[in-house]
């Protein structure tokens, strides 16, 4: 790289002061200036595109170690049960006495479902009824005749 110390800095601005002139020197520096921080930008973006480009690489090199590691884990759980359903199948066979088969005991058969009586004309609450009687809430509905009879005032004897 180039070094740039004070010195050559203040040896530079003079020479730029002299052969530009002191009306020109601002609009000069201000577009330099604006040049060198395009140059710094397009810098950082490049730096930037290759980091990301490693990185996907990682990524890449990463997703495969972890196929493979899933690929190896799947291989050995299906040979474990592979031995599992050879040994069920050899000791299903030592026990019905004939070699190679496997007839065990005939299914056992289920009773035919049959849809729950629901009473579908009675609400259900969710307090109990135990609840209602021990504080005297009302378990049945009454009828305006039956009501008016059984809150009717006695007559006094």
């Amino acid at each position: 790289m180039i070094d740039l110390g004070i010195e050559k800095m203040m040896v530079i601005g003079a020479v730029a002061l002299i052969v530009i002139g002191p009306e020109k020197l601002p609009r000069v520096a201000r577009t330099v200036g604006a040049l060198i921080g395009k140059a710094q930008r397009y810098v950082n973006d490049v730096k930037a595109e290759v980091n990301r480009s490693i990185e996907l690489d990682e990524l890449k090199k990463m997703k495969t170690e972890v196929e493979s590691a899933a690929r190896d884990v799947e291989s050995s759980i299906h040979s474990g049960v592979r031995d599992i359903e050879r040994e069920l199948n050899d000791a299903a066979a030592v026990a019905s006495g004939a070699p190679g088969s496997l007839s065990g005991p005939a299914p056992t058969s289920y009773p035919e479902y049959r849809l729950p009586k629901k009473k579908w004309r009675l609400k259900q609450g969710a307090t109990p009824q135990w609840y209602k009687a021990r504080n005297g809430i009302r378990t049945r509905a009454l009828s305006g005749a039956a009501r008016v009879a059984r809150y009717r005032p006695q007559k006094f004897q």
